[in-house]
């Protein structure tokens, strides 16, 4: 499971595509490749989206699957080669679907206490959503006290803001329509956005992280 938590570590970027249906993901997927992000997330919400996990991966992408709100369809997620999971908010059940599979789960959560018991639920990271809420100075904060969490921001996350998240301590930051647009935006337009984001969320100004201390009983990750 910490390989991957290290892959989107070093990548520092995940784009989240979501659309009627899965089928243009393909040709978005190669278009943020040619501007240097290789991790994405397929959502639950896009009819198709399981069936484009095996496509993406062939594209040498790391592929997860996000909007997963029930146990079944972390177990679906799996099985069609998802390399992690994500959750909107703490969904009970999906963590042990997933841990036989060594596929870690990325737990929505937006208060202190929410992060807390998704990590001691054994989530391998918190996706902080909706982050653009709140901001970076958020993070920042919640993570004095509770440094040994490993944080995702996402949710209204702009291209030009999401190095402010990273330097607030976020170890990778996800991004949707900010990025990959609302299914109408030019390829090279994608291409170009992700080149900026990468360039901006990437080099010695934002090293990635090092592996956070804690153990489960103390709040941290199992």
């Amino acid at each position: 499971m910490n390989g991957i938590l290290d892959e989107l570590a070093r990548r520092r970027v995940v784009a989240v595509l979501r659309a009627a249906d899965a089928s243009g993901f393909p040709a978005v997927a190669r278009a943020l490749a040619a501007g240097g992000v290789t991790c994405v997330e397929v959502t639950m919400t896009s009819p198709g989206a399981l069936d484009s996990v095996a496509t993406l991966r062939e594209l040498g992408l790391t592929v997860g699957v996000g909007s997963v709100i029930a146990p079944a369809q972390a177990a679906d997620a799996c099985a069609a080669g998802a390399a992690f999971v994500v959750t909107p908010a703490r969904v009970e059940g999906v963590v042990g679907r997933c841990a036989p599979h060594g596929v870690p789960v990325v737990m929505g959560a937006l208060t202190p206490s929410e992060m807390l018991t998704a990590a001691r639920e054994g989530a391998a990271a918190v996706k902080v959503f909706p982050a653009a809420v709140f901001g970076p100075d958020y993070l920042r904060q919640v993570q004095a006290p509770l440094p040994h969490l490993r944080l995702m921001p996402t949710g209204g996350i702009t291209v030009a803001a999401a190095a402010g998240y990273l330097r607030a301590g976020a170890f990778a930051v996800g991004l949707g329509t900010p990025l990959v647009g609302d299914g109408g935006t030019p390829l090279d337009e994608i291409t170009r956005r992700a080149d900026a984001l990468v360039r901006s969320c990437t080099g010695p100004q934002h090293p990635a992280p090092a592996a956070r201390p804690g153990g489960a009983e103390e709040g941290g990750y199992a």
